[in-house]
């Protein structure tokens, strides 16, 4: 099966849906809105590579999110393979979050 533009679009969309559904256990806000995904590439045939970070190097989560990440990706009818990489450069900081969760956290 190849995707053709339209068909990674909407896929892309669908994985940043289930990005929203992973928590940090510490902060109550998505990885997503939290800014720990860097990057997300969609090969034509359903490959999905995901570059995200975490909160800090010793984040007590840093063995499961990134599986939790795969799984839930996973789940995604046109989703071939996931792989998850994770990075520390750059390194988070609370200026990566989204309007949206530093509202929610009451930095706004």
């Amino acid at each position: 099966m190849t995707l053709n533009e339209e068909q990674v679009q909407s896929l892309s969309e669908k994985i940043v849906e289930k990005l929203k559904t992973v928590y940090d256990p510490e902060i109550p806000v998505d990885i997503y809105e939290l800014g720990l995904i860097y990057d997300i590439q969609i090969s034509t045939e359903g490959d999905v590579e995901i570059l995200m970070t975490l909160t800090t190097p010793n984040c007590p989560v840093a063995e499961t999110l990134p599986m939790e990440v795969e799984e839930k990706i996973g789940t995604i009818d046109e989703v071939k393979e996931v792989n998850v990489k994770i990075t520390f450069e750059p390194s988070w900081d609370k200026d990566m979050m989204s309007e949206e969760a530093k509202f929610n956290l009451g930095l706004l």
